[in-house]
């Protein structure tokens, strides 16, 4: 979603696979569901007096919805809790406020790599019995270990993110004569049948960086395939790699097609993510796009539209790219840390972990929560259900946000690194050798100042 610091852990990413990306696993598990939750923490417990402060990045609708949460937990503890909005990337603003001597008690954090970094800055606190006990019961081996560094546990995965979706304008589709595509070939072929009825095909957020690095990965997964994407994302190869040409061509022929890009090259790059999908979903059939790539949380967006999810808004699996590829679900992730050893903070994290929290904000929209064992009917509409099913029944089986997991000064900062060159890409995606130089160079750099500490 937003960035990273230190790639050490490539095994706990994660990415699902074909399966996966049929959206259609109804009722599959990790063949431990059957366990009984834990009872949600905190019923009894008292906090009257205890002042909690919690950061993050969400603001709008996600920062409402998380309120709901922050507000049952205060409910049922009498604790206070406030709200400290962060800017992005949190990690610079947990450093300003650590070094003021005022850190929130607990913050959540948008990246693997920032999990790490704090760690090694020794600004996290571990987990303590209770939580530990709710992520056993609630939460697959592999979720439990993103939170992990060196086999501390510090982080529980509250929001997770399906980010290989394409939402579409049913009402442009049908008058186009469109249909869902499975392959980029057919992805393509759609993009033209739409732009032949008079309405722009895609609608891009280019003003944010973090969704191009989304296209990016979303093509390189399924065509260079899970083994390239993790060593890529240690960089343990180069930029320069024949892998990452042929993902940057492929998407040229979507970048290179102006008529296909609401606004076109120009226009996308002005476009921040918020306005790609709620352009897309006015208008009725005319509107400036008749789809848009992002993943689940761009129910929120289309929830400040008139469109219903399920029947103006519906959604298809990001399209396999190549003839032995396969159709990608990337994922990321939001966990919450501690960061002053206190009965509050590690009673919010224990509840965070449990079913009861999930349950709040999946009742929202616009949520995907890792914990096995909240039931899919929290979810208000069939199209997240099934969205969250695939997501609990891929297990361990999946990787994680590339982006996520490189340097944040590389994968992770506005107008610089990553961000930067694929803004610019898009905006002349022929010259592929030129990006992929300026990718390498401004990814050696970075890796090798996070070897450094």
């Amino acid at each position: 979603m937003r960035t990273t610091l230190r790639p050490r852990r490539a095994a706990v990413t994660f990415t699902v696979l074909t399966a996966v990306a049929a959206l259609a696993l109804a009722g599959c598990g990790d063949g431990d569901t059957s366990k009984k939750p834990e009872p949600a923490p905190d019923r009894d417990l008292s906090l009257k007096g205890e002042k909690i402060e919690v950061a993050a990045v969400w603001t709008g609708p996600e920062q409402e919805n998380f309120t709901k949460v922050l507000k049952e937990f205060e409910r049922r503890t009498g604790a206070t809790v406030t709200f400290v909005p962060a800017q992005d990337p949190i990690v610079n603003f947990l450093g300003t406020k650590i070094a003021g001597g005022a850190p929130p008690d607990v913050a959540m954090l948008p990246q693997v790599g920032a999990i790490q970094q704090a760690a090694a800055q020794k600004w996290l606190k571990p987990v303590g019995p209770e939580v530990k006990s709710q992520l056993a019961a609630n939460y697959s081996r592999g979720w439990q270990e993103l939170g992990a560094v060196d086999g501390t546990q510090y982080g529980v995965y509250f929001k997770a993110a399906n980010k290989s979706l394409v939402w579409y304008n049913t009402a442009a589709f049908e008058s186009a004569g469109a249909s869902e595509p499975k392959t980029w070939k057919e992805f393509l072929g759609t993009a033209e049948t739409i732009s032949a009825s008079g309405v722009t095909p895609v609608s891009v957020g280019g003003a944010d960086g973090w969704t191009l690095t989304d296209w990016f990965e979303n093509v390189y997964l399924s065509q260079a395939g899970p083994a390239k994407y993790d060593q890529l994302a240690k960089h343990e190869i180069k930029w320069t790699d024949p892998s990452v040409a042929a993902a940057l061509k492929t998407l040229a022929e979507l970048f290179g097609k102006p008529a296909l890009i609401a606004g076109g090259p120009t226009g996308a790059l002005q476009t921040e993510y918020p306005a790609s999908v709620t352009q897309t979903f006015t208008g009725g059939d005319q509107p400036k796009g008749a789809m848009v790539f992002e993943g689940d949380f761009a129910a929120v967006n289309i929830a400040q539209t008139k469109a219903e999810i399920g029947k103006d808004a519906k959604v298809f699996p990001f399209p396999k790219v190549g003839d032995g590829g396969t159709s990608p679900v990337v994922t990321a992730g939001d966990a919450a840390v501690a960061l002053k050893d206190t009965k509050g903070a590690q009673a919010l994290l224990a509840f965070l972990a449990s079913p009861d929290a999930a349950k709040i904000w999946a009742a929202e929209g616009g949520f995907l929560s890792p914990n096995k064992n909240l039931d899919p009917a929290a979810y208000p509409n069939d199209v997240q259900r099934e969205i969250a099913k695939a997501l609990i029944g891929a297990g361990d089986d999946f990787r994680f946000d590339m982006s996520d997991q490189m340097p944040q000064s590389f994968g992770g900062t506005p107008g610089k690194g990553e961000w930067k060159a694929l803004q610019d890409f898009l905006k002349d995606p022929k010259d592929v050798a030129g990006t992929q130089a300026r990718l390498e160079a401004d990814a050696a750099k970075a890796y090798k100042a996070a070897a450094k500490g």
